[in-house]
């Protein structure tokens, strides 16, 4: 009977602690019974996306900075299906511009203490909730790694648009993407290697210089180390010496050698997204490279709500050259720094490489502003998503607007059409300098059909030497029997008559890919 109370009196205290440790509630860190009854019930609207709430244990999440470092926090990640993921973890503020003090929608970084499986996307440890506060359209980031992913590019983030709250306020929508770092289900390279060629991550960081990372500069360029994180002496002077190699090679502009040292395939995709994006960041950060087996790898791709036009001309020569639909952009030096491309772009067949990518995916270039295409299909899918972080979360794109990014148009309307707009001008004008799509007989390449086009095929067919003749027969050989006559300039000069049109002169051509 003593034994009996004993433990009856044991178990009474036990339960007591458990209730108060169940109750407990610190600065609006919310038990784990407490959240699932939460997070039940805080959205008033029907699921569209998957929703993410975070409380982190001192309840300052809306208000954290950079410098705060990492907070434990609890997570719940409730997907569309009803199901769930919680557990504990610990969340930072993410991001360097986008960390700013005066930014109020801060992007985060969290992890967890084992890997786990979000949303479907794979196993991981640490995961982004990106803000996207510098784009008003909420649309750059996806579209771009939505196109990454139709190029092909390896190891590009897997991404879920989601709406997220912290430490109960609504903070409307994020994108969560797999952060770029080492892994079986991430960059899958071998930092651990002790066979003498040992596989690395790194990234383009022209100034940045910040406490507990790891850099280095060769033929003017400075990277950041990414992977392995805390590289020592004798793997930073590997990491060194090879990127010495490697971009001396590139430099010497010698095919064979330079394709011995780099993925040709990578490098011309990766080139080819931030050339139609325009990024502003190109070569500045967030730019990535990755060592393999014994060669370079460009990517995979990262941020970019500064891109496909959301640059301030008054900013400088970069962001106006940035804003602009057309011109070459990443393979120029007034970009800061030197960079890869400025020098691998001074090879034809290397340019030859970036036209065959771009001429196999084209639909998909021209998809993205087509009418009913990719802009307009996630817009349409997540405008109420979209409406709720500019009404009910009240974020106001003139409250985030900095220097450096398009000032934006008052409706979210004015903004997606400025996107949409730049989308579809930009492949037009890359399409038109690649002779990939093209107006049949816009032999001067303006993308207009007229009496100059008469005068440049009879110019091409007198050899006038400032003319470009394959270009001309190309575009000027309407009639498709291989060869620029004048039965083609008569064809056109019907056509401009309005006497007829049988070639279909004017209708837009998409030359075949090369295999």
């Amino acid at each position: 009977m003593k034994h009996f109370k004993l433990l009856k009196r044991t178990t009474s205290i036990l339960v007591c602690i458990a209730v108060m440790l169940a109750c407990v509630t610190v600065s609006g860190f919310t038990a784990f019974a407490e959240g699932e009854n939460e997070y039940n019930t805080e959205s008033a609207w029907e699921m569209q996306v998957p929703q993410v709430f975070v409380y982190t244990a001192n309840g300052n999440g809306t208000t954290l900075q950079k410098e705060d470092g990492y907070q434990q926090a609890q997570i719940f990640i409730k997907d569309t299906d009803g199901s769930m993921l919680s557990d504990a973890c610990s969340i930072k503020v993410r991001g360097n511009t986008t960390a700013l003090s005066w930014v109020t929608k801060k992007s985060f970084t969290f992890k967890f203490e084992k890997k786990k499986d979000v949303l479907g996307m794979g196993k991981g440890k640490k995961w982004a909730l990106v803000a996207n506060v510098f784009d008003p359209t909420l649309l750059r980031n996806m579209t771009i790694f939505t196109l990454a992913k139709e190029l092909g590019l390896d190891y590009t983030s897997n991404f879920k648009a989601v709406e997220v709250w912290i430490d109960g306020s609504f903070r409307g929508c994020y994108v969560l993407f797999e952060p770029v770092q080492e892994g079986k289900e991430r960059v899958d390279i071998d930092i651990e290697s002790n066979d003498g060629k040992k596989d690395f991550l790194i990234e383009y960081e022209a100034s940045r210089d910040e406490e507990g990372n790891t850099y280095f500069t060769t033929h003017d360029l400075r990277f950041l180390v990414s992977e392995p994180e805390e590289p020592d002496d004798e793997q930073l002077a590997y990491i060194t010496n090879t990127m010495d190699d490697i971009i001396t090679t590139i430099r010497s502009l010698d095919r064979e050698a330079i394709a011995e040292k780099i993925d040709i395939g990578s490098f011309a995709k990766f080139y080819l997204l931030n050339e139609y994006a325009k990024t502003f960041d190109f070569t500045v950060s967030s730019v990535f490279f990755y060592y393999k087996d014994g060669k370079l790898y460009a990517g995979p791709p990262w941020d970019y709500d500064l891109s496909l036009g959301n640059t301030y001309p008054p900013y400088g020569t970069r962001a106006t050259l940035g804003s602009q639909t057309y011109g070459w952009y990443c393979n120029r030096g007034y970009i800061y720094h030197n960079n890869l491309y400025r020098y691998i772009c001074q090879n034809d067949w290397f340019l030859g490489e970036v036209k065959k990518v771009y001429s196999q995916h084209y639909r998909a270039f021209e998809n993205i502003s087509a009418y009913g295409g990719l802009l307009d299909t996630m817009r349409d899918a997540y405008s109420d998503v979209f409406d709720r972080n500019y009404s009910t979360a009240g974020w106001r794109v003139s409250k985030s607007w900095i220097n450096i990014m398009r000032q934006p148009d008052a409706t979210y309307a004015g903004n997606y059409s400025y996107l949409k707009n730049w989308c579809e001008q930009r492949n037009a004008w890359i399409a038109n300098e690649f002779d990939v799509a093209f107006l049949r007989g816009d032999t001067d390449a303006n993308m207009d059909v007229s009496v100059d086009d008469v005068t440049e095929s009879q110019r091409c067919l007198a050899e006038f030497s400032d003319v470009d003749p394959e270009r001309v027969f190309l575009r000027g050989d309407v009639d498709g029997d291989g060869k620029l006559t004048i039965n083609d300039v008569t064809a056109v000069q019907r056509f401009l008559a309005d006497a007829g049109n049988v070639y279909g002169i004017g209708e837009k051509v998409v030359a075949a890919a090369e295999s």
